[in-house]
């Protein structure tokens, strides 16, 4: 096996745009964009202090369940040394997945293990909790043939510690998504570098089973943006709650693509309404579902833009409803564009976002930006679906790619992906509103997933 190729190299990085969204600014990035975003989350840091948490705040009661929060297994996906992360500034030091117990009073992590694997930066938990999954996000070799791989943990319920069950070629390069069918009977995976969707069934001891299928997102071919967008880039596959349709999200071609799945074969075929774009030039990168499997919500990376489209349960079909900026009105921060020796950076002034995740209650929906480096909050109407924007919280860090909300809906957590650190949010259950906890040292966090109940 030859000599992996690095991020540095990663085609997923470049960022050249051609033209602006209409969220954007039309100014350019400068010195006053570092002031603005200073003076904005002075504005930010103000809030949360008035929002400081009551020694009883932890105590209350989830808004959906009505329990308590509980002291769970966390786990957080990284990209490992010698790499660098996408838009990353140094070498990683990270090694792997990082497990931790979560304190129910206060959201805190203690951290209990540190099990080695390459660059697992998107997790996966099984609906029993007793298996978690994870892409090993690796490009190519010298001879161009794909070393993205996906792997099978089985964890201790006692202790929530991970042991390796085994390891599957992923038939595709920049491996960056993982996904369980709702029904706990297969895995698919995203690869970036080739455009593809990886399935895999999954066997009763939790391990990953052969290759059933693999689909290519044919996208739109080129896309606006000729660096990003020069041709397909899986970076996801969802089911809807339901597990009736799975949908495949490609940052190439600005198309969400409609699928049925067999679940006795394990193989996928376009849906009766095979897609839905969003934008051109928006990106899509991220794909959440309202509890209600009557709305989704998608995340676009290049355009810091939420699409909310209507789900046709019958078949799948998806119909747009909203757009709506992740960036406060009049914002100083712009589209980045390519840095040869970077590509994806995020200079000073210029945002992309990462993820998006919504209150199990579906009251609530949370997104990252990066370069503003604030988590955006939003209202979600229950009964149109659509989002009214509802403030924004600083990550205090850098770079936040992944976020995760715990299940009973009172603790989110943001990896700070650049500053080596993560953020602990308690969630206003009245408001949805968010405020800081603590933040944690822990190298290269861009994932979170959350495991069974600790003793």
């Amino acid at each position: 096996m030859g000599r992996l190729v690095t991020h540095d190299n990663d085609p997923r990085n470049h960022c050249a745009m051609p033209s602006r969204p209409p969220f954007f600014t039309d100014r350019t990035p400068h010195e006053s964009t570092r002031d603005a975003r200073r003076t904005f989350l002075k504005t930010l840091g103000a809030t949360s202090a008035a929002l400081a948490l009551a020694p009883n705040a932890w105590a209350q009661t989830s808004v959906t369940s009505g329990e308590k929060p509980t002291a769970r297994a966390v786990y957080v996906g990284t990209y490992t040394a010698p790499h660098t992360a996408p838009g990353g500034t140094e070498t990683s030091t990270a090694k792997g997945i990082y497990v931790f117990k979560m304190n129910p009073d206060n959201g805190q992590l203690s951290q209990i293990q540190v099990l080695d694997t390459d660059s697992p930066s998107f997790l996966a938990m099984a609906p029993s909790e007793r298996f978690l999954y994870s892409v090993n996000e690796l490009g190519t070799d010298d001879s161009g043939a794909p070393l993205g791989r996906v792997s099978a943990y089985r964890i201790d319920q006692t202790t929530g510690r991970l042991t390796l069950l085994n390891t599957r070629p992923a038939h595709g390069a920049w491996t960056c998504h993982c996904s369980v069918h709702p029904s706990g009977s297969h895995l698919f995976a995203a690869n970036y570098g080739n455009g593809t969707i990886s399935v895999y069934p999954l066997l009763e001891n939790g391990e990953l089973g052969k290759l059933s299928d693999q689909v290519t997102l044919t996208g739109n071919g080129a896309g606006p943006d000729g660096v990003r967008q020069e041709g397909a880039h899986a970076h996801m596959m969802v089911a809807n709650p339901g597990g009736q349709h799975m949908y495949g999200i490609d940052l190439g071609g600005d198309r969400i693509t409609v699928w049925q799945f067999d679940t006795k074969a394990g193989t996928l075929t376009p849906g009766p309404v095979p897609f839905a774009n969003v934008p051109s030039g928006s990106g899509p990168r991220h794909m959440v579902f309202h509890p209600n499997d009557t709305q989704a919500y998608v995340i676009n990376e290049l355009s810091s833009t939420i699409d909310v489209l209507d789900v046709q349960p019958e078949r799948g079909a998806l119909i747009w409803k909203q757009s709506i900026s992740t960036l406060p009105e009049n914002t100083p921060f712009v589209r980045p564009a390519a840095n040869p020796e970077n590509p994806g950076e995020v200079p000073s002034g210029t945002n992309t976002t990462a993820e998006i995740r919504i209150h199990p209650s579906g009251r609530w929906l949370y997104a990252t930006n990066r370069g503003m480096n604030t988590i955006a909050l939003y209202t979600v109407d229950q009964t149109t679906g659509t989002l009214r924007h509802n403030g924004w919280s600083d990550t205090k860090g850098e770079i936040p790619r992944g976020m995760n909300l715990d299940p009973s809906g009172n603790v989110l957590y943001v990896g700070n992906q650049n500053s080596n650190s993560i953020a602990v949010f308690h969630i206003d259950s009245g408001t949805g509103k968010l405020s800081l906890s603590g933040v944690q040292e822990s190298p290269v966090p861009v994932d979170v997933a959350f495991g069974p109940v600790l003793g």
